[in-house]
């Protein structure tokens, strides 16, 4: 298999080669296992271009007002259509908090600077509103667990209707950070009523969740609800089986609410840190239907990419044909998130054109031409400030929009 991956990955290569030129438009080789069902092929009109707008945006956004939070939302929203983008995936509940008023949830603290204070108004409907007045799809971004980042962030107390304070017994700590419990079955059908409460009360076109399921590898984390539970699995399959129960559920949940809408979820990158770190079973949910609509993974590498080690495999042509040949169910769709935080500041990697080909001013668009090159299905930057809101490299975000701009027309 590893033979394919180079194969594909010298195709996806050129496209660095050749600067801001397209890629090249040739298909990979069919890489994946004969027993499994074939691939989707992306049809171009459907193809996903999405943006990711997070708390990060919501640090800067002025919700003083109504009005002066539509002002921002709509040409937020204008940006991203300009740029060719079909769909934004607009992060609505990061800390067990919303920017929506809620039954289940504490406002965020982003909205009126305290968890649990109503702003006046709301902040997601603006949001729907003007994105589908932009002609964009609109999906609400879900953080299932997370509770606290660490002691200092969200800032102040939590309100006395989050459902950590509600429920402490629900509540965990990791890494300084407070987490909803992933083995708790209450903890499961709460995160599942929250997805159904927005479906219920917002036209928004899918549900979209990140690369956070369990915060910690530590046995001691759930080693109670471990022992309690009977199981003869070990604690690595025990906690896949947790993470899978939720996935499933979501998906049932959005399918039942508004069958039209999409489930999908943007793991790591990086497979391995998936199934072993995050106990994602990542793979499983590809395959099999029943538990998304697409999977994005966080491919923030650039081409080329090394480590210290030597080892290529993270490079974007290579991890993106890895990704391209695991098997798929006929109606999952693969993307790629693509890193538009990487602009001038370059990705890391001990490879020569680590930070350069970040300098460029068109190394996303050479990627969205090797994922088109791949047969993938899309792709989704992030994040939003990145591309329309860096003071630090304000030029070269300038240029990736508009070499952005060329690949999408």
């Amino acid at each position: 298999m590893r033979s394919v991956f180079r194969l594909a990955a010298a195709a996806l290569a050129l496209a660095l080669t050749a600067g801001c030129a397209a890629a090249p438009s040739s298909s990979l080789p069919a890489s994946s296992p004969p027993a499994a069902t074939p691939a989707p092929q992306p049809d171009p009109a459907d193809e996903i271009r999405a943006m990711w707008i997070s708390y990060k945006e919501w640090e800067t956004m002025d919700f003083s007002s109504e009005a002066a939070f539509t002002e921002q939302a709509a040409r937020m929203m204008e940006n991203c259509a300009a740029l060719g983008m079909n769909r934004v995936l607009v992060q609505v509940r990061p800390f067990a908090d919303a920017i929506y008023p809620s039954e289940l949830f504490p406002w965020s603290d982003l909205c009126a600077g305290v968890q649990g204070q109503d702003p006046g108004y709301d902040p997601l409907a603006i949001l729907v509103q003007q994105a589908h007045g932009n002609g964009l799809a609109i999906e609400a971004w879900v953080n299932p667990y997370r509770v606290r980042l660490n002691a200092s962030y969200p800032a102040g107390e939590l309100a006395a209707t989050n459902p950590a304070v509600q429920h402490p017994d629900w509540a965990k700590e990791a890494g300084g950070g407070i987490y909803l419990d992933p083995a708790n079955p209450e903890v499961q059908a709460y995160i599942a009523a929250g997805v159904q409460e927005i479906l219920d009360n917002y036209p928004v076109d899918g549900i979209h969740f990140d690369d956070y399921f369990y915060p910690t590898t530590e046995e001691s984390f759930d080693e109670d609800a471990y022992a309690a539970s009977g199981t003869d699995l070990p604690l690595a399959d025990w906690r896949r089986e947790n993470v899978n129960s939720l996935v499933s559920l979501v998906y049932r949940t959005v399918k039942e609410a508004s069958p039209t809408a999409v489930f999908g979820i943007s793991p790591q990158g990086n497979p391995d840190n998936n199934y072993n770190g995050q106990y994602s079973d990542v793979s499983l949910w590809m395959r099999t239907p029943g538990y998304l609509d697409y999977v994005m993974p966080q491919i923030y590498w650039g081409f080329g990419y090394t480590l210290q080690s030597g080892s290529d495999r993270f490079a974007f042509e290579n991890i993106i044909a890895e990704w391209a040949a695991m098997p798929r169910a006929q109606k999952v769709a693969l993307c790629a998130g693509l890193g538009a935080h990487r602009i001038g500041d370059g990705d890391g990697g001990s490879n020569a054109t680590s930070t350069s080909q970040w300098q460029t001013g068109c190394n996303l668009a050479s990627q969205v031409q090797g994922l088109r090159a791949a047969g993938l299905n899309g792709y989704a930057l992030y994040r939003y400030a990145s591309l329309f809101d860096n003071a630090a490299w304000a030029d070269l975000a300038a240029a990736e929009c508009e070499a952005l701009r060329t690949a999408n027309d």
